[in-house]
């Protein structure tokens, strides 16, 4: 087991950022980390990164834990974030040796890992450029390496293909998925495409809580069998009055006098609503 946390929950001030997140991630899996923007899924990699501390719960990241080893998690950890934090005036290469550098490689270790890191990434023909002249996908490129510089066994990638054209896109995503057959990833993301393309598993978390944990197809074959229906009566109405019916899943306003209500998928209940 790479990953595990059990009961995570993490307050700022007294927001509930993550409500009591518990699930694992095992070796050699990459997992799809799902969920609208401000769901908490930054803050939960951060957690795991030894970035931010807990309020509650506890995570352990291939048997260590992070409030007791903090250092010897990081060591096992090679974390893309979101806003990928790169030095634009330094070059490709030398930036890499200072990434190796804070991981304490030696030197002939810190040689190898850079020539490994830039075939591995793509980066041949811009290994000798400065950061800020590369394009954004070569960037990306860029942070993947500094990422693995130290042979991780756990990548954290928080949406790795933010912003990023179609041919990018399609370069950084087989990247990220031959890494996959070597390592355990977790990848950030708010696309489902993303994740069918990438992952064999799927969390998806909405308000710090968990609401699915389940393989891709397992996913795809639940929703096929739900309906999403908008309807908009005349007059305000009790949201218990629509809960009443017979198979519905959830029922959310979504405007005046305006209703979405999912079923449960086991009839059409369009008569029931009318």
């Amino acid at each position: 087991m790479s990953i595990h946390i059990k009961n995570l929950t993490k307050y700022y001030d007294t927001q509930k950022a993550v409500d009591n997140l518990s699930f694992s991630v095992d070796t050699k899996e990459v997992v799809g980390f799902l969920g609208p923007n401000g769901a908490g899924k930054t803050t939960t990699m951060k957690i795991i990164s030894c970035f931010i501390p807990q309020s509650e719960g506890e995570v352990t990241v291939c048997g260590y834990d992070i409030t007791k080893n903090p250092m010897e998690v990081r060591q096992q950890i090679g974390y893309l974030p979101e806003h990928n934090p790169l030095y634009l005036d330094m070059y490709v290469r030398e930036y890499l040796a200072f990434a190796a550098h804070s991981h304490e490689l030696d030197k002939t270790t810190t040689k190898a890992s850079i020539n490994k890191m830039i075939e591995l990434t793509g980066l041949e023909r811009e290994q000798n450029k400065l950061i800020g002249q590369l394009s954004k996908g070569y960037r990306q490129r860029v942070g993947l390496a500094q990422a693995m510089i130290h042979d991780p066994k756990v990548l954290i990638l928080d949406e790795p293909t933010s912003g990023l054209d179609p041919n990018q896109l399609a370069d950084i995503r087989q990247l990220i998925k031959n890494l996959g057959k070597e390592k355990t990833v977790i990848l950030s993301t708010h696309i489902m495409q993303e994740v069918q393309a990438l992952c064999q598993r799927v969390l998806i978390i909405n308000k710090g809580k968990m609401v699915a944990n389940n393989t891709v197809e397992s996913l795809k074959q639940s929703a096929s069998s739900q309906a999403i229906i908008t309807v908009e009566f005349l007059q305000q109405l009790d949201k218990q009055a629509l809960m009443n019916i017979e198979h519905i899943a959830k029922v959310e306003e979504v405007g005046k006098n305006k209703w979405q209500i999912l079923s449960d998928g086991k009839r059409d209940i369009r008569a029931d609503i009318f």
